[in-house]
């Protein structure tokens, strides 16, 4: 399906974490790294759904994926979107160093990020939202909600 071809990471970039990181032996390798997928929401509902992923993940063992889908409206053409792509690189790069787990940063040029959403997410994987906590649903309430309805197992990471 052509439709997929706009669907790859327009920015991709593997941090690793600040801190010293040991190379585990071959034999210490698990088969499979979990990954543990954070949504872009905002800049510090991200950095705190980051920090409950590193925890997640470290436990685990595993690697936390960023994926930051940004909305192009449909008068501009796909690769030219309202927001320069360097900005948004730059300032999820700097969200992304103070995780202690490696962390790839992934920017997709869309339409609909629902629809982004469900074809990069692995079915049923991991998935961290942020956001504030209100007594009406905010939009990062509703994007979790309609995940968990979507098959996936969402953490909500509350922002003070």
């Amino acid at each position: 399906m052509a439709a997929l071809n706009y669907l790859s990471p327009t920015f991709e970039k593997v941090l690793g974490p600040t801190l010293k990181q040991t190379v585990p032996t071959p034999c210490e390798q698990p088969e499979q790294q979990v990954a543990v997928s954070v949504v872009f929401t905002s800049a510090s509902a991200t950095a705190a759904a980051l920090r409950r992923a590193a925890t997640v993940a470290g436990s685990l063992n595993g690697r936390i994926k960023l994926v930051a889908p940004q909305i192009v409206p449909y008068h501009l053409p796909l690769e030219s979107p309202p927001v320069l792509l360097d900005f948004s690189e730059h300032r999820l790069r700097e969200i992304a160093t103070e995780s202690p787990v490696e962390t790839t940063v992934q920017i997709y040029l869309c339409r609909d990020s629902w629809e982004t959403l469900k074809t990069v997410l692995a079915p049923h994987s991991l998935v961290v939202v942020g956001g504030k906590r209100r007594w009406w649903p905010t939009k990062e309430e509703k994007l979790a909600r309609r995940l968990r309805r979507a098959g996936y197992e969402v953490i909500f990471a509350e922002t003070e």
